[in-house]
């Protein structure tokens, strides 16, 4: 009997985890830091479906414009403080660069599946 319940017990766990996992990474969230004139990550490869919700989080100590070349275009006005959170969706598969303008550094190319 008790192994059963068992049995019971970490299968509820594992779809709980499952589901748990899955929903971070169906939101697309990526993290970018912008520290002394760099920028991590640099020339990364991003998955995303599209119309999906993609989110970048940065954490800059410099002003900068995020700019994701996508159809239709976002721009966004990065200001030198953390966790700043940039959401966007993509409503054309294919690649898209996504880059700092006054670095002038591609942090990551999209690849945006139908």
């Amino acid at each position: 009997m008790r192994r059963g319940w068992l049995i019971v017990l970490v299968a509820a766990l594992a779809m709980w985890l499952t589901a748990a996992c899955g929903g971070s990474k169906s939101t697309g969230t990526f993290d970018v830091t912008i520290a002394n004139g760099q920028v991590t990550p640099t020339n990364a490869t991003w998955q995303a479906k599209v119309g999906q919700p993609v989110s970048v989080r940065v954490t800059s100590d410099a002003a900068d414009e995020l700019h994701v070349h996508s159809s239709p275009d976002h721009e966004f006005e990065v200001a030198a403080a953390p966790n700043q959170a940039f959401t966007f969706t993509v409503d054309v598969p294919g690649s898209v660069e996504i880059e700092l303008h006054k670095l002038d550094k591609t942090i990551a190319t999209l690849q945006v599946q139908p």
